[in-house]
């Protein structure tokens, strides 16, 4: 039976936390800028966690499952 590869995009987008939780960046945080509020910049700075129901289809994507 052959190894199941990583999705390269995912495991680039995507990480464990130790409860196995998934982690994730927030969008539009990369570009234009200058229109974009300080208090919403920061905001996007922290990390988020994946929805519950998303959560087996990035599991699949990274090979956990």
């Amino acid at each position: 039976m052959p190894k199941i590869k990583t999705n390269s995009g995912a495991k680039k987008r995507f990480a464990l936390t130790g409860s196995g939780k998934i982690k994730r960046k927030h969008a539009f945080k990369s570009h234009i800028l200058t229109k974009k509020t300080k208090k919403q910049k920061r905001n996007l700075t922290h990390f988020g966690v994946i929805a519950r129901v998303d959560e087996s289809n990035v599991k699949e994507l990274l090979g956990l499952k």
